[in-house]
């Protein structure tokens, strides 16, 4: 028998969330048995006045507070009705009532029931649940009546919501041809989000997504119109109380939960704003300029009683509009703001709000009508201008371009597919990042666009490269491309779970590891496909993938054993490119040491630099070089200038730096009992005497002879014939790096100048 008594409102609804909000069990003991609970988890927590017992607690297992979390969010967007513990149970066979099933997450309003089956895992981990699945499924019937007896009129619906499990393929498949609706970690994290900055009225959200295109009812659906046309579409103008538009009303948010509906463009509602806007309304204040929406008919097109009344020469028609009596059919283009303002007050039935609403207007336009709305705003974020961008490149003429749009879209199905093992680690339109959601959508579009997945086009669409996945179609290579990147993903999580789980604490889950990962699989394919064992274009993925594999064996097991001195050196590397590029040949490095045939096109260039073979003679003639300069230097200004030299001669700025850095040297010296005196001079550094040298007259009239090389004579600038002495202080600084290799080609310029000074002097 379903026990109903477990499914509380009011004072009851609110006791059980205070239960669920707190992460501990807390219980009521005797004191004799403290030692042997401690022993179990448990902590103490306080005595009671009856001094033969002491209250303890333990944190909830992991799973119970994840049913918390997500029994939490539907206690704030507003449901009436929930199970108060996890003892609910619900017959889902009328001839044998004592069949029953458990109920994870229970969750009722006036249209609504919500059944939540959640799984959890402490850890990322793939999980397949075809059993339980078919098991839900084999149950819903009896399910959905059992709740309709108690709460009839309502829509039921069944939710599968997962923490920390990637899904299967097959499962996913299965759930949406039975009609269970997903909850993945992104998921969740969105509608908490909203829920945090629109509180209750998430729900319509909620339920613009659970119940599209279903009917709302006893809903009014006439209101008084105006049609018009405007750059070559129909549109409505209108006014509306708020709580209207609120339920038919959808945001088209850039989010993990909306990603079937691409391209989504809005940005996330800002709780700041949000209650400004409220404020504002409470206090008497009004918006005088419309929303603008695009209603969803489904290319049935919309009912317009146009009105006999007339006015000559005008090209506006008046009439009655009659809206879509259905969740989901409106999305707002622009004014979510205002019109979330007015939930929550009094003046949602009450007032009204002017709409300009088009019709079946296509999402691809409707994104362009945003930016063209939001262009100047600096609201919308860089990542979502980035993504929204791509969106619109889709079907462009420019065949790169359309590339472009690809390697977005590629990198959006890494972070957002429920299979994905990257799900959940890419920031995506206006996602937080934090320790482990740290990966951008651009560092994976710029890792793609170094590869050579995709072809490039010159002019006139002319194909410069045939990409290795690239089938012409976009869709069609994402659908090729995708999967296979997908796989490799997933191959390398599985044989590195730990370090993959890092996050922003190790080297392979952030920016530059995936750049890298990217890459080196690009650097395989490449390898196979000239070795003429892969076929990507018509190849099955699985076997490709096992092809690939050798490969990456001996990247995975050096991931795998790698020391903390060696993470730290790899995560050294700074700046911009080059280090991208550092990471990348790092992990080519390792995998052509165990694979004697792999040596991908510049990797032997970058081991060669990257041994530091040419450190120790670097270090040995900079040092001559900087002695030396300074030596000319200063010997070229007293010449010239007397004894009076280094006031004379040097910009006032660099006189005083090395007085006081000579002054408070001195001191430490003194205060230490050392002897020794550092003069101004000593403290001058290589950069200081660039400056010195291209200082006033200084060039014209001292040093332009002595201080440009043959080979530079021909330069026209004083700053060009002396820019070998800013690469040489650049190297000096760059020789204190420990993890610093002078390339080759800097070796040579740097024994030129060696050898030039040498020469000189």
């Amino acid at each position: 028998m379903t026990n109903w008594d477990n499914v509380v409102s009011y004072k009851e609804l609110v006791s059980a969330k205070n239960k669920r909000k707190n992460i501990y069990i807390e219980d009521k003991q005797r004191k004799v048995a403290l030692g042997e609970l401690e022993e179990e988890g448990w902590e103490y927590v306080k005595d009671y006045s009856d001094p033969k017992f002491v209250k303890v607690r333990r944190e909830k297992p992991y799973d119970e507070q994840f049913e918390d979390r997500v029994w939490l969010l539907f206690y704030q967007m507003g449901f009436l009705h929930m199970n108060k513990d996890r003892n609910f149970k619900m017959t889902y066979d009328f001839q044998n009532p004592n069949f029953t099933q458990q109920i994870d997450v229970f969750a009722a309003d006036e249209e609504t029931v919500l059944i939540v089956e959640c799984k959890s895992a402490d850890k990322t981990k793939d999980g397949t649940f075809k059993k339980e699945i078919e098991a839900l499924h084999g149950q819903m019937d009896g399910l959905r009546k059992t709740a309709l007896k108690q709460f009839p009129g309502r829509k039921v619906k069944f939710i599968w919501a997962v923490h920390n499990y990637i899904m299967s393929p097959k499962d996913i498949q299965r759930m949406e041809e039975w009609g269970i609706i997903f909850f993945s970690d992104s998921t969740i994290d969105y509608y908490c989000e909203l829920v945090r900055h629109l509180g209750t009225c998430a729900r319509f959200q909620l339920l613009g997504n659970l119940l599209a295109n279903t009917e709302i009812k006893n809903m009014q659906n006439k209101i008084p119109a105006i049609k018009g046309r405007m750059g070559g579409h129909e549109y409505y103008e209108f006014s509306i109380e708020p709580e209207k538009l609120l339920k038919i009303g959808y945001v088209l948010h850039r989010s993990e939960a909306n990603k079937n509906m691409m391209p989504t463009y809005q940005r996330i509602i800002k709780k700041k704003r949000l209650k400004e806007v409220q404020n504002f309304i409470n206090n008497g204040g009004y918006f005088p300029n419309s929303l603008i929406i695009s209603i969803d008919t489904k290319g049935k097109g919309i009912q317009f009683d146009q009105s006999l009344t007339k006015v000559d020469g005008a090209l506006s028609k008046l009439g009655i509009l009659h809206l879509p009596k259905r969740y989901h059919s409106a999305y707002i283009i622009d004014g979510q703001h205002r019109l979330y303002g007015y939930s929550d007050t009094d003046y949602s039935k009450t007032n009204t709000i002017p709409v300009v609403a088009f019709i079946d207007l296509d999402r691809t336009e409707q994104l362009k009508l945003f930016m063209d709305i939001n262009e100047n705003q600096k609201a919308v974020s860089k990542t979502l201008r980035v993504t929204l961008n791509s969106d619109m490149l889709w079907d462009s003429s420019d065949y790169n371009a359309r590339r472009e749009a690809l390697r977005s879209m590629i990198a959006q199905k890494c972070g957002e597919e429920p299979t994905s093992a990257l799900l959940g680690r890419i920031v995506i339109g206006e996602d937080e990042k934090n320790s482990t959601k740290c990966i951008t959508i651009e560092a994976i579009q710029q890792a793609l666009k170094k590869s050579h997945f995709l072809s490039v086009y010159g002019k006139n669409n002319v194909i410069i490269s045939d990409g290795s996945f690239d089938v012409g179609d976009n869709q069609a290579t994402v659908d090729l491309l995708y999967p296979f990147l997908e796989a490799c993903f997933r191959l390398i999580k599985t044989n590195c779970e730990a370090e993959w789980a890092a996050g922003e604490q190790g080297i392979l889950t952030i920016n530059r590891g995936i750049q890298a990962v990217i890459r080196v699989i690009d650097d395989i394919v490449i390898q196979l496909l000239e070795q003429k064992k892969i076929v990507p274009k018509s190849q099955n993925i699985d076997e490709i993938v096992d092809e690939v594999e050798y490969y990456l064996e001996p990247l995975m097991s050096y991931i795998n054993t790698i020391d903390d001195p060696a993470r730290k050196e790899l995560k050294g590397f700074l700046g911009g490119g080059g280090a991208d590029n550092k990471f990348w040949r790092s992990f080519e490095k390792v995998i052509s040491e165990k694979r004697d045939d792999f040596n991908p096109e510049g990797l032997r260039e970058f081991i060669e630099n990257e041994t530091k073979q040419y450190n120790s003679e670097s270090r040995e003639y900079l040092s001559y070089i900087e002695e030396r300069v300074k030596e000319m230097v200063a010997d070229a200004l007293n010449s010239y200038y007397g004894d009076k030299w280094l006031i004379k001669g040097l910009p006032k700025t660099i006189y005083k730096n090395a007085e006081k850095m000579a002054s408070d040297r001195n001191y430490d010296l003194l205060s230490n009992d050392e002897d020794g005196e550092i003069e101004a001079w000593d403290c001058v550094t290589l950069s200081d005497c660039k400056e010195i040298v291209t200082y006033s007259h200084n060039w014209s009239e001292i040093f332009e002879p002595i201080m440009t090389r043959p080979e530079d004579k021909n330069l026209s600038t004083k700053d060009q014939k002396t820019e070998w002495m800013a690469v040489m202080n650049k190297e000096i600084n760059k020789m204190s790096k420990q993890t610093y290799s002078v390339p080759k080609v800097t070796f040579e310029m740097i024994s030129e100048v060696y050898e030039w000074l040498h020469i000189n002097g």
